[in-house]
Protein backbone atom coordinates (compact mmCIF):
# COMPACT_ATOMS: atom_id res chain seq x y z
CA UNK A 1 0.00 0.00 0.00
CA UNK A 2 1.38 3.41 -1.03
CA UNK A 3 1.58 6.01 1.99
CA UNK A 4 2.10 9.85 2.35
CA UNK A 5 5.90 10.46 2.97
CA UNK A 6 7.24 13.65 4.26
CA UNK A 7 8.52 14.62 0.62
CA UNK A 8 5.42 14.65 -0.82
CA UNK A 9 5.23 18.10 1.57
CA UNK A 10 8.51 19.39 0.46
CA UNK A 11 7.53 20.80 -2.40
CA UNK A 12 9.34 18.97 -5.10
CA UNK A 13 8.50 16.39 -7.93
CA UNK A 14 7.14 14.14 -5.61
CA UNK A 15 4.60 16.63 -4.18
CA UNK A 16 3.87 18.14 -7.70
CA UNK A 17 3.13 14.12 -8.76
CA UNK A 18 0.81 14.28 -5.69
CA UNK A 19 -0.92 17.05 -7.19
CA UNK A 20 -1.30 16.23 -10.64
CA UNK A 21 -2.31 13.07 -10.26
CA UNK A 22 -4.98 13.03 -7.07
CA UNK A 23 -5.90 16.78 -5.94
CA UNK A 24 -6.35 17.75 -10.17
CA UNK A 25 -8.36 15.36 -11.42
CA UNK A 26 -10.67 15.05 -8.69
CA UNK A 27 -11.01 18.58 -8.22
CA UNK A 28 -11.31 19.30 -12.00
CA UNK A 29 -8.32 21.51 -11.69
CA UNK A 30 -7.08 23.47 -15.10
CA UNK A 31 -4.43 25.84 -13.65
CA UNK A 32 -1.79 25.12 -10.35
CA UNK A 33 -0.97 28.79 -9.89
CA UNK A 34 -0.50 29.89 -6.23
CA UNK A 35 -3.74 31.92 -6.03
CA UNK A 36 -7.31 30.62 -8.02
CA UNK A 37 -8.45 33.29 -10.50
CA UNK A 38 -12.40 33.59 -10.36
CA UNK A 39 -13.69 34.79 -13.17
CA UNK A 40 -17.70 35.63 -13.89
CA UNK A 41 -18.06 38.25 -10.95
CA UNK A 42 -19.43 41.34 -11.48
CA UNK A 43 -16.75 43.24 -9.61
CA UNK A 44 -14.06 42.23 -11.55
CA UNK A 45 -11.81 39.16 -11.45
CA UNK A 46 -10.92 38.00 -7.75
CA UNK A 47 -7.67 36.02 -6.40
CA UNK A 48 -8.36 33.32 -4.03
CA UNK A 49 -5.85 31.17 -2.27
CA UNK A 50 -5.26 29.26 0.89
CA UNK A 51 -2.05 27.84 2.90
CA UNK A 52 -1.35 26.41 6.04
CA UNK A 53 1.89 26.92 7.72
CA UNK A 54 3.60 24.60 10.11
CA UNK A 55 7.33 25.60 10.55
CA UNK A 56 9.56 24.12 13.25
CA UNK A 57 10.70 26.00 14.90
CA UNK A 58 8.10 28.48 15.02
CA UNK A 59 10.48 31.30 16.12
CA UNK A 60 13.68 31.81 13.59
CA UNK A 61 16.06 34.59 13.17
CA UNK A 62 14.02 37.17 10.89
CA UNK A 63 10.56 36.25 11.61
CA UNK A 64 8.34 33.68 13.20
CA UNK A 65 4.83 31.41 12.28
CA UNK A 66 2.81 34.02 12.66
CA UNK A 67 3.96 36.81 10.27
CA UNK A 68 5.24 33.92 7.49
CA UNK A 69 1.57 32.78 7.81
CA UNK A 70 0.47 36.51 6.90
CA UNK A 71 3.22 37.57 4.33
CA UNK A 72 2.85 33.91 2.72
CA UNK A 73 -1.11 34.87 1.69
CA UNK A 74 -0.17 38.16 0.65
CA UNK A 75 2.41 36.54 -1.95
CA UNK A 76 0.35 34.18 -3.34
CA UNK A 77 -1.81 36.71 -4.33
CA UNK A 78 0.29 39.00 -5.38
CA UNK A 79 1.69 36.19 -7.59
CA UNK A 80 -1.32 36.46 -10.16
CA UNK A 81 -1.33 40.18 -9.88
CA UNK A 82 -4.25 40.72 -7.22
CA UNK A 83 -4.06 43.54 -4.48
CA UNK A 84 -4.56 41.33 -1.14
CA UNK A 85 -7.29 42.85 0.72
CA UNK A 86 -9.16 39.98 2.88
CA UNK A 87 -7.94 36.91 4.99
CA UNK A 88 -8.74 34.21 7.58
CA UNK A 89 -6.95 32.24 9.49
CA UNK A 90 -7.38 29.48 11.21
CA UNK A 91 -4.92 27.90 14.73
CA UNK A 92 -4.20 24.76 15.68
CA UNK A 93 -3.15 24.53 19.46
CA UNK A 94 -1.37 21.91 21.41
CA UNK A 95 -2.79 21.62 25.22
CA UNK A 96 0.37 23.51 26.69
CA UNK A 97 1.50 25.41 24.28
CA UNK A 98 2.47 28.78 26.35
CA UNK A 99 0.21 31.72 26.22
CA UNK A 100 3.69 34.36 26.24
CA UNK A 101 4.26 32.52 22.69
CA UNK A 102 0.93 32.80 21.60
CA UNK A 103 0.55 36.46 22.49
CA UNK A 104 3.91 37.27 20.28
CA UNK A 105 2.46 35.30 17.58
CA UNK A 106 -0.48 37.12 17.14
CA UNK A 107 0.42 40.01 17.75
CA UNK A 108 3.26 39.85 15.16
CA UNK A 109 0.66 38.75 12.53
CA UNK A 110 -1.27 41.60 13.54
CA UNK A 111 1.69 44.02 12.84
CA UNK A 112 2.41 42.01 9.62
CA UNK A 113 -1.15 42.71 8.29
CA UNK A 114 -1.09 46.64 9.00
CA UNK A 115 2.43 46.38 7.18
CA UNK A 116 1.20 44.50 4.39
CA UNK A 117 -2.40 46.37 4.17
CA UNK A 118 -4.10 43.18 4.23
CA UNK A 119 -7.03 43.13 6.72
CA UNK A 120 -7.49 39.97 9.24
CA UNK A 121 -11.79 39.77 9.32
CA UNK A 122 -12.15 36.21 11.16
CA UNK A 123 -10.50 32.90 11.82
CA UNK A 124 -11.24 29.74 14.21
CA UNK A 125 -9.24 28.22 16.93
CA UNK A 126 -8.85 24.53 18.09
CA UNK A 127 -7.11 22.93 20.25
CA UNK A 128 -5.86 19.38 20.14
CA UNK A 129 -4.25 16.92 22.70
CA UNK A 130 -0.12 17.06 23.66
CA UNK A 131 1.78 15.15 21.74
CA UNK A 132 -1.04 15.67 18.43
CA UNK A 133 0.44 18.36 17.09
CA UNK A 134 3.41 20.79 17.19
CA UNK A 135 2.94 23.60 19.39
CA UNK A 136 0.90 25.33 17.05
CA UNK A 137 -0.23 25.15 13.07
CA UNK A 138 -1.65 28.37 11.29
CA UNK A 139 -3.93 28.12 8.32
CA UNK A 140 -5.01 30.87 5.85
CA UNK A 141 -7.33 31.89 3.12
CA UNK A 142 -7.30 35.26 1.56
CA UNK A 143 -8.93 37.42 -1.13
CA UNK A 144 -7.62 39.82 -3.37
CA UNK A 145 -8.44 41.71 -6.69
CA UNK A 146 -6.82 41.62 -9.85
CA UNK A 147 -7.05 44.96 -11.79
CA UNK A 148 -8.26 45.24 -16.09
CA UNK A 149 -5.46 44.27 -18.55
CA UNK A 150 -3.36 42.20 -15.84
CA UNK A 151 -3.83 38.02 -16.83
CA UNK A 152 -0.79 36.22 -15.24
CA UNK A 153 0.09 32.71 -15.83
CA UNK A 154 2.54 30.34 -16.97
CA UNK A 155 0.50 29.56 -20.33
CA UNK A 156 1.36 33.22 -20.97
CA UNK A 157 5.37 32.59 -21.33
CA UNK A 158 6.68 33.17 -24.68
CA UNK A 159 9.96 32.08 -26.30
CA UNK A 160 12.61 35.06 -25.44
CA UNK A 161 10.92 36.16 -22.20
CA UNK A 162 13.29 37.28 -19.61
CA UNK A 163 13.70 35.93 -16.41
CA UNK A 164 13.80 38.31 -13.33
CA UNK A 165 14.70 37.37 -9.97
CA UNK A 166 13.92 39.92 -7.05
CA UNK A 167 16.60 39.23 -4.96
CA UNK A 168 19.42 36.68 -2.97
CA UNK A 169 18.41 33.27 -2.55
CA UNK A 170 18.10 31.14 -0.05
CA UNK A 171 17.83 33.19 3.29
CA UNK A 172 14.90 31.76 5.07
CA UNK A 173 15.57 27.85 4.67
CA UNK A 174 19.27 28.42 6.01
CA UNK A 175 18.22 30.33 8.79
CA UNK A 176 15.51 27.98 10.21
CA UNK A 177 17.24 24.89 9.58
CA UNK A 178 19.95 26.49 11.68
CA UNK A 179 17.88 27.69 14.46
CA UNK A 180 16.64 23.67 14.53
CA UNK A 181 19.40 22.48 14.97
CA UNK A 182 21.44 24.95 17.07
CA UNK A 183 23.76 26.28 14.40
CA UNK A 184 25.40 29.71 13.54
CA UNK A 185 27.04 30.97 10.35
CA UNK A 186 29.89 33.89 9.67
CA UNK A 187 28.10 36.46 9.01
CA UNK A 188 24.91 35.51 9.88
CA UNK A 189 21.66 34.31 8.20
CA UNK A 190 18.20 35.53 8.42
CA UNK A 191 15.06 35.02 7.15
CA UNK A 192 13.85 37.03 4.14
CA UNK A 193 10.03 36.72 5.41
CA UNK A 194 8.72 39.65 3.96
CA UNK A 195 5.16 40.92 1.73
CA UNK A 196 5.93 41.38 -1.45
CA UNK A 197 2.28 43.48 -3.03
CA UNK A 198 4.33 46.76 -2.64
CA UNK A 199 6.64 45.54 -5.08
CA UNK A 200 4.26 43.56 -7.49
CA UNK A 201 2.12 47.06 -7.22
CA UNK A 202 5.01 49.33 -8.60
CA UNK A 203 5.91 46.43 -11.02
CA UNK A 204 2.25 46.45 -12.40
CA UNK A 205 2.49 50.35 -12.76
CA UNK A 206 5.22 50.25 -14.99
CA UNK A 207 4.15 47.37 -16.77
CA UNK A 208 1.27 44.62 -17.37
CA UNK A 209 3.59 42.80 -19.82
CA UNK A 210 4.22 40.00 -16.60
CA UNK A 211 3.55 36.56 -18.17
CA UNK A 212 4.31 34.73 -14.90
CA UNK A 213 5.66 35.65 -11.61
CA UNK A 214 6.38 32.72 -8.74
CA UNK A 215 7.64 33.48 -4.99
CA UNK A 216 10.10 30.41 -4.80
CA UNK A 217 9.50 28.75 -1.15
CA UNK A 218 9.26 25.35 -1.16
CA UNK A 219 11.62 23.83 -3.31
CA UNK A 220 13.55 26.85 -4.26
CA UNK A 221 13.82 28.87 -7.76
CA UNK A 222 15.14 25.51 -9.04
CA UNK A 223 11.90 24.18 -8.24
CA UNK A 224 9.49 27.42 -9.43
CA UNK A 225 11.61 27.05 -12.68
CA UNK A 226 10.97 23.85 -13.26
CA UNK A 227 7.23 23.82 -12.53
CA UNK A 228 6.67 27.40 -15.16
CA UNK A 229 9.03 25.49 -18.02
CA UNK A 230 6.52 22.32 -17.38
CA UNK A 231 3.48 24.12 -17.67
CA UNK A 232 4.48 26.38 -20.49
CA UNK A 233 5.93 23.75 -22.75
CA UNK A 234 8.92 25.97 -23.14
CA UNK A 235 12.82 25.50 -22.36
CA UNK A 236 14.08 28.31 -19.59
CA UNK A 237 17.90 28.86 -19.14
CA UNK A 238 19.66 30.59 -16.44
CA UNK A 239 22.98 31.97 -15.80
CA UNK A 240 25.01 30.35 -12.51
CA UNK A 241 26.96 33.69 -12.33
CA UNK A 242 23.53 36.18 -12.35
CA UNK A 243 22.23 34.32 -9.65
CA UNK A 244 22.88 36.43 -6.23
CA UNK A 245 23.97 33.97 -3.44
CA UNK A 246 24.84 35.39 0.08
CA UNK A 247 27.63 34.69 1.75
CA UNK A 248 26.40 33.38 4.56
CA UNK A 249 24.23 30.98 2.62
CA UNK A 250 26.74 29.54 0.27
CA UNK A 251 28.81 29.00 3.28
CA UNK A 252 26.34 27.32 4.86
CA UNK A 253 25.27 25.04 1.99
CA UNK A 254 28.92 24.14 1.38
CA UNK A 255 29.05 23.05 5.00
CA UNK A 256 25.76 21.15 4.89
CA UNK A 257 25.80 19.68 1.28
CA UNK A 258 22.99 21.36 0.05
CA UNK A 259 22.47 23.35 -3.16
CA UNK A 260 21.31 26.91 -2.97
CA UNK A 261 18.64 26.74 -5.92
CA UNK A 262 16.75 24.42 -3.88
CA UNK A 263 16.81 26.28 -0.60
CA UNK A 264 13.35 27.88 0.35
CA UNK A 265 12.80 31.57 0.49
CA UNK A 266 10.25 33.73 1.74
CA UNK A 267 10.54 37.38 0.52
CA UNK A 268 11.82 37.16 -3.45
CA UNK A 269 9.80 36.54 -6.50
CA UNK A 270 10.31 35.31 -10.21
CA UNK A 271 9.11 37.50 -13.07
CA UNK A 272 9.36 36.13 -16.84
CA UNK A 273 8.80 39.37 -18.84
CA UNK A 274 8.38 40.79 -22.62
CA UNK A 275 12.42 41.09 -22.99
CA UNK A 276 11.21 44.69 -24.36
CA UNK A 277 10.29 45.48 -20.85
CA UNK A 278 12.82 43.39 -18.68
CA UNK A 279 15.82 46.28 -18.60
CA UNK A 280 12.89 49.03 -17.65
CA UNK A 281 11.40 46.53 -15.07
CA UNK A 282 14.69 45.81 -13.63
CA UNK A 283 15.25 49.62 -12.95
CA UNK A 284 11.80 50.23 -11.52
CA UNK A 285 12.05 46.78 -8.85
CA UNK A 286 15.86 48.58 -7.61
CA UNK A 287 13.77 51.56 -6.61
CA UNK A 288 11.94 49.03 -3.96
CA UNK A 289 13.47 48.12 -0.96
CA UNK A 290 13.16 44.55 -1.32
CA UNK A 291 13.85 44.89 -5.30
CA UNK A 292 17.22 46.51 -4.55
CA UNK A 293 19.18 42.99 -5.95
CA UNK A 294 16.86 42.68 -8.66
CA UNK A 295 18.42 41.27 -12.24
CA UNK A 296 17.67 39.02 -14.86
CA UNK A 297 18.82 35.49 -14.65
CA UNK A 298 18.43 34.02 -17.78
CA UNK A 299 15.37 33.83 -20.36
CA UNK A 300 12.86 31.36 -22.04
CA UNK A 301 13.81 29.46 -25.02
CA UNK A 302 11.91 26.96 -27.27
CA UNK A 303 12.99 23.77 -26.71
CA UNK A 304 13.92 21.20 -25.02
CA UNK A 305 10.07 21.46 -23.67
CA UNK A 306 9.75 21.81 -20.11
CA UNK A 307 13.27 21.79 -19.20
CA UNK A 308 14.83 24.24 -16.99
CA UNK A 309 19.21 24.84 -18.55
CA UNK A 310 21.57 26.14 -16.22
CA UNK A 311 24.85 27.72 -17.79
CA UNK A 312 27.50 27.55 -14.91
CA UNK A 313 30.02 29.62 -14.06
CA UNK A 314 32.69 27.60 -15.15
CA UNK A 315 31.20 27.08 -18.84
CA UNK A 316 29.01 23.58 -18.51
CA UNK A 317 25.44 23.22 -18.74
CA UNK A 318 23.15 21.48 -15.95
CA UNK A 319 19.82 20.31 -16.18
CA UNK A 320 18.32 21.47 -13.42
CA UNK A 321 15.30 19.47 -12.22
CA UNK A 322 12.70 19.64 -9.43
CA UNK A 323 14.04 18.85 -5.67
CA UNK A 324 13.82 15.24 -5.30
CA UNK A 325 12.99 13.95 -2.12
CA UNK A 326 13.11 16.63 1.18
CA UNK A 327 16.02 18.90 1.60
CA UNK A 328 14.31 20.85 4.23
CA UNK A 329 11.42 19.79 6.18
CA UNK A 330 9.00 22.44 7.81
CA UNK A 331 10.44 25.54 6.53
CA UNK A 332 6.62 26.97 6.26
Amino acid sequence: MERILLGHGSGGRLMYQLIKEHFVPEFHLKTLNDSAVLEGIKQGRIAFTTDSYVVSPIFFPGGNIGELAVYGTVNDLSMVGAKPLYMTTGLILEEGFPLDDLKKILTSMSDAAEKAGIKIVGGDTKVVNKGKADGIFINTSGVGVIGKGIDIAPLKVKPKDKVILSGPIGNHGISVIAERNGLTFNPPVVSDTAPLNALVSDMLKKTKKIHAMRDPTRGGLATSLKEIAVDSGYCIVIEEESIPVPPGVKGACELLGLDPLYVANEGILIAIVKPDIAELLVKTMRKHLLGKETRIIGEVQESPSGMVLLKTAIGGTRIVEMLSGDQLPRIC
